[in-house]
């Protein structure tokens, strides 16, 4: 057991005071709680564990709780909603790449919002999303506020008690289902100049996050890039591990590394600003973080990218919210 939960971007650098507007739904920026009991399915083997912090008792107290899930309700999405025409999104992508040519910093990574009416149970959308979008930080949470329906490739920390990794991703192309097409799609990222050179920036970012608590000569890039494949797109992606300081746990890892630097830019703190000016909106759990610290002190905690949020507005009514972004270069075309 442990906390399970998620942390909202507005927590913002730990130590730092930045000036961030606030996110449109007026959510928590943690989100979550402390958990004993869980139901544990390995899906390679076929098996279904209860686990229960006490006695039998407690055991047939579990049990009792449980129930069969229903079938499947149907669910309705309206139409989109979208927040930041494209025309301004454009303008924005522009002033960034004048303040990148100005030296303010090297990349920003830049986002807007859609949102749309649902009718339906938002476990029942995320249900539908794990299966057209698998990934393998896909998780959901609910709580009193609404869902957080999560399809994340990305891993901001791994930690098991001995070494920490984060696996930023910067480069993103397009699956196809012509093999030629797809295999074309793949060669262009691999060899793109400014995928690798976003990566390679944002590598040096975690270097640095990570050295800040790591012991001495312990951080290391693996192969760079590794080129991972999803059911939809094709990605450049990095490792980056360390070996804490003694003392180090869990908490002060995730302090060091948050909010992953593959989705504010680099430097941090100057992009992290640039977008708080140019999307002039929180972003709430987008881009913050779900995942759990165990009471072993082992963590996991994804980045809250290719997410959906819900809230409820009535009996069966929603409403879901999700942004999209990528990041933003000199070389960016708008």
């Amino acid at each position: 057991g442990g906390f399970l939960g998620a942390l909202g971007y507005e927590l913002g650098v730990a130590g730092e005071s930045l000036d961030l507007p606030p996110e449109p739904w007026g959510w928590p920026n943690l989100l979550g709680g402390l958990y004993t009991d869980f139901l544990v399915f390995d899906h390679q083997q076929g098996t279904l564990h209860l686990v229960v912090r006490g006695g039998s008792d407690r055991v047939e107290s579990v049990l009792a709780s449980l129930r069969q899930p229903g079938p499947a309700q149907p669910i309705a999405v309206g139409a989109l909603q979208r927040h930041t025409p494209a025309a301004t999104h454009m303008e924005r992508i522009e002033v960034a790449r004048k303040d990148i040519a100005a030296g303010e910093y090297y990349q920003v990574n830049l986002a807007h919002r859609f949102s749309a009416p649902m009718q339906g149970d938002p476990l029942d959308l995320y249900l539908r999303l794990r299966s057209a979008n698998p990934a393998p930080y896909a998780g959901f949470l609910r709580g009193s506020c609404g869902a957080c329906l999560s399809s994340s490739p990305e891993l901001l920390l791994e930690f098991d008690g001995t070494s920490a990794r984060t696996r930023p991703i910067k480069g993103t192309a397009p699956r196809y289902a012509d093999p030629v097409a797809d295999l074309a799609a793949r060669d262009a990222l691999w060899n793109s100049p400014k995928d690798r050179a976003e990566l390679a920036m944002i590598v040096d970012l975690e270097r640095n996050d990570l050295g800040r608590i790591a012991q001495a000569g312990t951080v290391r890039v693996q192969q760079f890039p590794e080129l991972e494949s999803y059911a939809r797109v094709h990605h450049l992606v990095a490792t980056v591990s360390a070996t804490p300081r003694p003392g180090v746990d869990a908490v002060d890892l995730l302090q060091a590394l948050f909010p992953g630097g593959s989705i504010t830019g680099a430097p941090k703190l100057a992009s992290m600003e640039a977008i708080a000016r140019l999307e002039q909106e929180g972003r709430g759990l987008f881009t913050g973080s779900l995942g759990f610290v165990d009471f072993r002190g082992h963590a996991h905690f994804n980045i809250l990218i290719r997410t959906v949020l819900w809230r409820p507005l009535g009996v069966g009514q929603g409403e879901i919210s999700f942004r999209v972004g990528g990041g933003i270069t000199w070389a960016s075309d708008p």
